[in-house]
């Protein structure tokens, strides 16, 4: 993120919730906007986001966050934290993370396959919730013999018995900032991030 090319903005959002705006009790007129919460499908990447006036979205929902897009959002509002989600987001959080990881099953995989060590007695699979020293040299193992196709390879050849899951889990660790170093989620730097969204002006 050193220049405005390299800013891992994202292209499209999963919807986690969407939120009415606010009704007080002394005033029966709901007040701000409705807003999306989401999750970036290449960085990991937590927005708030302004819907299309209208326009009914769901979650779970793949939408499009580039300008000029036919889209439902009209336009990214900023980037939000795992604390700002609503109990709604928290809920969807890890079925929509798992869907992500699941349309993009080959960019995980090869992670197994590619991943190199961080130090000369910490290996990054070892970040992976789950995976010790003795799970670590298997996996090193059996890809050497042959490089992992699916997950459901790596089940099959190694111990770990659902790597979708971890990888999930993971994601969710880096998002609640719960890590020293960010494998998969956008690295949470709050004082640029913000800004980064609202320099992207409205469609409209």
């Amino acid at each position: 993120m050193e220049g405005p090319q390299n800013r891992m903005f994202e292209t499209h959002a999963y919807i986690l919730s969407v939120v009415p705006p606010k009704e007080f009790l002394r005033d029966s007129r709901p007040r701000g906007d409705t807003v999306a919460q989401g999750i970036g499908e290449t960085h990991f990447t937590l927005l708030e986001m302004i819907p299309q006036r209208g326009i009914k979205s769901h979650p779970q929902e793949r939408v499009s966050i580039t300008r000029n897009a036919q889209s439902k959002i009209d336009h990214v509002k900023r980037r939000i934290f795992y604390d700002d989600l609503v109990p709604e987001s928290v809920a969807e959080l890890a079925l929509v993370i798992e869907i992500i990881v699941t349309k993009h099953e080959h960019k995980y995989v090869q992670f197994f396959n590619e991943s190199n060590p961080i130090t000369t007695r910490m290996h990054s699979l070892q970040l992976l919730p789950g995976i010790g020293q003795t799970l670590m040299w298997a996996i090193l193992e059996e890809r050497k013999r042959e490089p992992f196709k699916s997950f459901e390879d790596i089940a099959s050849r190694t111990k770990l018995q659902n790597p979708k899951k971890i990888i999930t889990a993971r994601i969710i660790n880096e998002l609640k900032e719960d890590v020293k170093r960010w494998l998969f989620v956008r690295p949470p730097k709050r004082e640029e991030n913000e800004r980064d969204y609202r320099d992207r002006p409205p469609r409209r």
